[in-house]
This record gives structure tokens, sequence and C-alpha cells, in this order.
């Protein structure tokens, strides 16, 4: 009987589908094969804190205590990270933004000479391609903050032939360029005189337009006057943090999609829930008031050990790689799957990050959740890199057609 039955039961089988993978390996899969790009990695100004402080500088080529290095970088599939060029604003008001920035700089070419075979500095779409197809990481330079190039537009196209290929118009506080969502003075009503002939030059040089940090006056204004596809290189959305200025609203995401760029949400949990947001504020405060009743540094050892006492004994609430991805698909329903992006905010935003992004290893976790929330892998590869890149092509183009005429 039970040999009767085999010829039947092979060919049953043979018919049946196989069983579908599970999102987990599919994710790390995609993350291997589609590539990865990362609007925001603050890792230059972690390793000139280290290089004044006196101490040993991180050799990314390792593992390291930050988020990023090279290897966590080809655990998680990632291809091409614009490392943050910033200065704060206390740079300006010491007349050192250019020269914070030149250092910075030095710092990722320095990267690239010491691991020739793992990474190289990428100017265009197509570097980063190539380097993607040939198993390195595609070192891209975006500028937080255009402060080093707040007084002359030479300056700007210095860092554009330095590599720069974002910047970020202003950050913490208002600037000779536009204002700050975080800074109440609202001094210049937005983009200043010289902000808009900036943010032409920016156009002209193929250097992509950054919203992220700027006022909604500011935010109106560039997208009135540019002519090419602006980015918000680490930047959620309001709809989940409501009255954090510092996030998109939902007509600000529909607006980038209609220019054609690309929202790159930020990971940073005080970014993607209230919760987290609300708590922030209150730690913030209760640490920066105990450094200042004591006159210490924000970075001294005495401080660090009270804001770790305060976590013990008021626990973060952490997001979680769901709650990014709630940001991502709302992107998706208000302005399309071709107008997000990945913006991590790694070594930017301190210990807040959520569970299952913690460092650069982990965005096939991020990719997994898309995949079970429905996106396709398509729309995967899109959200990945794809949509960078497209925006990336759309300023190069800009800019030879306008040095051609």
């Amino acid at each position: 009987m039970r040999l009767a039955l085999l010829p039947l039961l092979l060919l049953v089988g043979a018919c049946s589908t196989p069983p579908t993978r599970s999102p987990e390996l599919r994710a790390k899969d995609l993350a291997r094969r589609f590539v990865i790009v990362d609007g925001h990695v603050d890792l230059p100004s972690r390793l000139l804190g280290q290089q004044q402080g006196g101490q040993p500088v991180d050799d990314v080529g390792q593992r390291t205590g930050g988020d990023f290095d090279l290897p966590r970088a080809f655990e998680g599939g990632l291809d091409a990270p614009f490392l943050s060029i910033y200065t704060g604003a206390e740079e300006a008001e010491r007349g050192t933004s250019r020269q914070t920035a030149e250092a910075e700089i030095d710092l990722v070419e320095a990267i690239a000479r010491a691991h020739p075979e793992r990474c190289a500095i990428a100017r265009t779409a197509a570097d980063v391609r190539a380097l993607a197809a040939s198993g390195k990481v595609a070192l891209l330079l975006g500028m937080e903050n255009g402060s080093p190039a707040e007084d002359d537009l030479a300056d700007l196209d210095h860092f554009q032939q330095r590599g720069v290929r974002y910047v970020t118009l202003c950050h913490g506080k208002d600037n000779k360029i536009c204002d700050s969502s975080y800074d109440t003075r609202h001094t210049n009503g937005g983009l200043t005189a010289y902000g808009r002939d900036f943010v032409r030059r920016m156009n002209e040089l193929g250097v992509l337009v950054d919203v992220s940090h700027i006022d909604d006056k500011s935010f109106w204004q560039v997208l009135e006057i540019v002519r090419a596809p602006v980015i918000a290189s680490h930047s959620s959305l309001r709809h989940f943090v409501p009255g954090f200025e510092r996030n998109m609203d939902d007509d600000m995401v529909r607006a980038v999609g209609e220019n054609g760029g690309v929202v790159m949400i930020n990971f940073g949990s005080s970014f993607l829930t209230q919760a987290a947001n609300e708590h922030g504020l209150v730690e913030r405060k209760a640490v920066d008031a105990f450094a200042t009743e004591r006159g210490l540094a924000p970075d001294a050892p005495e401080v660090q050990a009270f804001h770790e006492q305060y976590r013990s004994e008021h626990p973060f609430p952490f997001a979680d790689v769901k709650d990014a991805a709630d940001h991502v698909l709302r992107v998706v329903e208000l302005a399309g799957v071709e107008h997000v992006g990945f913006g991590s905010d790694f070594d930017g935003v301190g210990d807040s990050l959520p569970t299952g992004l913690k460092d650069v290893s982990m965005y096939p976790n991020l990719i997994a959740e898309l995949l079970r929330r429905g996106l396709s892998e398509d729309d995967v590869e899109n959200v990945c890199g794809g949509n960078l890149l497209r925006v990336l092509e759309a300023n190069e183009r800009l800019a030879a057609e306008l040095a051609r005429n």
C-alpha cells in the first residue's frame, strides 16, 4: 500500500509551492544586492572630537565604540554613507567654522588612504555605483551647516571642489544663510539675500540643497527658487511627533515629493516617537542643569556619570525599528515611494537609537520590516538608495546644463 502511494506523493511534492523565505533572510540578501545610501552619518565630528581631546582616533577599519566602522558597514550592506562635515553655531561665533570643516574632510580623506581596498571618496552617483559594484564603501561628503561658506560664495566653490555634495543650510541657530528650526529668534525671516544666492550657486555646482534643520519659512522659500530636487538628509515626520519643528509636516513632505526630492528618515528615537521626544527634553534639562550648577563642560566625566545615573532612574523609552518603518511608510503614503530614504544620524544622536537600529550593521532589520509591511523588492531598492542616487544625478545634470549655457 505504501509503495503504491509513493508515485502520487512524489508528484504532489513536485507540484507544491516551495516555502517562502522569511523577511529576515530576504532582507539580508537584499542588503547585499542593493545599493544602500545613508544621508547622514556623523563620523567625522566624532573622530575630530577624539583628536582635539588628545585621544587616539578610532581606526574605523576595525570595530569601534561608535555607530559606524567599516566592518559593520559591510555587515549591514551599507554602500554609501554621507559623512557629515559638521560645524556647530559656536564655531561660527569663534570664526573657526572653515578650519573645522577642513579638518573633518582631512580625516575622511585619511580613512580612504588608510583603507584603499575597502573604501574611497565618491563625488558622483556613477562613483557610488562603481564602488559598490567593486565591493568598496563609497564615502560621500555632506556639509552640515553652511557656516564655513556663509561669508563668500567662493568658499562654497572650494568645498564643492573638496568633494562636498550637499549642504545643510544651517544647524542649531540662525546664520547668515537662513533661520534654524531650533532657534526661536527667526532672525532673518527665512532665507537672507545671501542665502538665496547661496542656493542658486549650489544648483550651479551640482551640490544638493539639504532642507533638514532649516525653519518652515526658509523651507518654503528654498522651494520657490531651487531648480533641482532637494533632500532632507536626516529628518523624520511631525505627524508622529507633533510640535517638533525639526521634523517635517505633511505639506512639506508632499512638497518635497512634487519637487522630485527625497526625505531621508532620521533614526533617533526623539525624532520617531512623542514619548522619546518628551522624555529627551526633560532629561537634557536635568543634565544641563547639573553641568551649569557645577560649572562643568558637557563632556566632563562627572556630567557623564550623572547622565548614566539619571538614565538608570528614569529609563529612556527607546523607539523601535517598527517606528522608523512607520515614518518611511508615511512618506510613501504622502509623496510616493520614490521620495523617501534612510538618513540615520548615526554617531549624531548619542545613545537614543531605536531597538533594532543601533548601528550601521542593522539596516537589514528595517528592510525586513518594510517587506513585512508590504513594500515590494523594487520599492525597497528605491528606498535603500535608488531615490537618492536619482536626485544626485538630477543635480549633476542641471549643473552640467548650466555650465554649458
